[in-house]
């Protein structure tokens, strides 16, 4: 159990990290340097060599090395990103980077996306510094840049450039897993991320014959890339499962007692009443239309109209994900990959996958720990690179009616004093034990 300094210090750092504006508004309209220097001085406090790195000036990453005792193992990556999304501080109770605590509760932007982690990070590292505790294995800590945009400032940067500092890394924990699912019933689940859906984020461009906007013209641009959006947000994409899924799912049938097979996951998902949110959205593909650019003047038809189109695309079906967008944008209308990372999936019966279900457990012993696939992508999309297999672990034991998903990038973001304690606990169980 971790002591009491850094049950204190998680907090201090959780709310002192918010009061450092990072937000990404993409397009390089970020820094994160003064954050990235207040990490490197934690850790500088608790012994380690921290490395300060930029491929853009003001894109600041920081790595640093804990030796562990057996030269032999595996090292294990432990990451965190500082950036955070755009918050509009009208739409708050609080100011998003006030950093306030009240009422036993740490608010602001990134207090779970995901300065809380970091800051549980740095508890635990120097934690062990004051009792004179080596891990078993090497762990390599880093804190990125850029994760919220491209990561092209961030942990891509890292692993195309600086693969050396993470040498011996075959395996790596970060965020969207350990937190408390409350179903509604009573029960408690904690999902663990065991893979990631890959990014697929399109630019679809229609061409056709400009024109005055009171003629008649069978080659207008924004119909055809009008038609081309309504296809694919209406599009039904087929069931598919990939290993993860189908363990959350088989898990999470187990745990509500229900008979009903994989044959009919949708009826498995309406029996699984509110947990279906941990698994409904990575049992298919997706594509969603999210942004329309076209023209100049109400009476003149332009020669080309985009959009832009988020697509996620599961593990082993990103070739039919290709395939289905080249029907349904049809012969009239181009389209191409704006951001592109694959998928993920990592192993469910695998030791480290043990260890993180037993730490949990060991301070949440009323929780369900089962496997999950996020819907979304984190920064073990670009370490995977490296041969680094991901895992989604930010442990937090939430009360009952905190909607902790809704807060990802939601206003109002904010996180409980006890959550970040129970954090502390759970990481450095994880870490010692692993």
């Amino acid at each position: 159990m971790a002591d009491q300094r850094a049950l204190d210090e998680v907090v201090r750092f959780t709310s002192e990290l918010i009061r450092i504006d990072t937000t990404n508004r993409g397009g390089g309209d970020c820094r994160e340097r003064l954050a990235a220097e207040y990490a490197a001085e934690q850790l500088a406090g608790a012994g380690l060599e921290p490395v300060l790195l930029e491929r853009t000036k003001g894109r600041t990453n920081v790595v640093a090395r804990v030796e562990g005792t057996d030269p032999s193992a595996d090292a294990l990556l432990v990451h965190g990103h500082l950036d955070v999304v755009p918050a509009e501080a009208a739409d708050w109770t609080v100011h998003p980077f006030s950093g306030e605590i009240r009422d036993g509760v740490v608010w602001g932007r990134g207090a779970v996306d995901m300065k809380n982690m970091d800051a549980m990070i740095l508890a635990v590292v120097r934690a062990w510094t004051r009792e004179g505790h080596r891990p078993r294995r090497d762990i390599v800590v880093a804190f990125t840049a850029d994760e919220e945009d491209s990561a092209e400032d961030g942990s891509g940067f890292l692993a195309d450039k600086h693969a050396a500092l993470f040498e011996g890394c075959t395996e790596g924990i970060s965020e969207s897993g350990a937190f408390t699912f409350h179903d509604g019933t009573g029960r408690h689940i904690y999902p663990i991320a065991a893979g990631e859906r890959g990014t697929g984020w399109l630019r679809l461009t229609a061409r056709g014959r400009a024109g005055h906007g009171s003629k008649v013209n069978k080659e207008n641009a924004v119909t055809r890339l009008a038609a081309a959006v309504t296809r694919i947000g209406e599009h039904e994409w087929p069931l598919r499962l990939t290993p993860t899924v189908r363990a959350a799912l088989t898990e999470l049938a187990a745990l509500y007692g229900i008979d009903t097979g994989l044959d009919d996951v949708d009826g498995l998902l309406e029996k699984l009443g509110p947990a279906a949110k941990l698994v409904e959205a990575t049992v298919r593909n997706s594509a969603n239309p999210t942004m329309l650019d076209a023209g100049y003047k109400v009476n003149v038809i332009p020669g080309a109209a985009v959009a832009h189109v988020d697509g996620r695309f599961l593990a082993g079906h990103e070739d039919e994900f290709r395939a289905t967008l080249d029907e349904l944008t049809g012969p009239d209308v181009d389209w191409e990959f704006h951001h592109h990372e694959v998928a993920l999936q990592a192993p469910v019966d695998s030791p480290t996958f043990a260890a993180m279900r037993a730490a949990v457990e060991a301070y949440a012993p009323e929780g369900h720990v089962v496997p999950y696939c996020m819907s979304g992508g984190t920064d073990a999309k670009q370490f995977s690179r490296l041969g680094i297999t991901g895992y989604g672990f930010a442990p937090l034991k939430l009360p009952e009616g905190f909607d902790y998903q809704a807060l990802f990038h939601g206003v109002d973001e904010r996180v409980p004093v006890e959550a970040l304690h129970f954090g502390v606990n759970v990481l450095d169980r994880f870490l010692r034990t692993v």
